[in-house]
């Protein structure tokens, strides 16, 4: 499901290939991702609201800002697990367009119609990659 003309997509590989040269101890470490995922959650809120603080609460926004607080809580982490899961997940997105934080953020309160529940937990999460916002899908 390489989506090659999409902007997002580009945001992400280039997402993946910062984190594996964080991972493998770059001297910049995760500072350009970090940088570059600021970048694309400003684009993506300009896009989405025009920086109305309104806009922050679009879904592509919300997913960035997710992305973006795994990577800064990922710092504590001495063992790496945290950034390591988060490539594993910007790879998937890559490669098939299953994107793990979009469905965890579809999850939060604020975004879903229905009581959380295993159920929901088990389908969002097995659901195969939808083109377009799994958002509107899953619920």
């Amino acid at each position: 499901m390489k989506q090659t003309h999409d902007t997002a997509w580009w945001y992400w590989l280039a997402s993946a290939v910062l984190l594996v040269q964080a991972l493998s101890g770059c001297p910049l470490g995760f500072t350009p991702v970090i940088v570059l995922t600021l970048i694309q959650t400003l684009h993506f809120w300009i896009r989405e609201g025009g920086l109305d603080p309104q806009g922050l609460a679009a879904f592509p926004v919300q997913v960035r800002i997710g992305y973006l607080s795994w990577l800064i809580a990922g710092r504590a982490d001495p063992t790496g697990l945290m950034h390591g899961i988060q490539l594993a997940g910007t790879s998937a997105m890559v490669l098939f367009g299953y994107c793990p934080m979009a469905r965890m953020v579809t999850l939060l309160p604020w975004n879903r119609r229905q009581a959380l529940s295993l159920r929901l937990v088990v389908r969002t999460f097995l659901q195969a990659p939808t083109a377009g916002n799994i958002r509107i899908q899953a619920n």
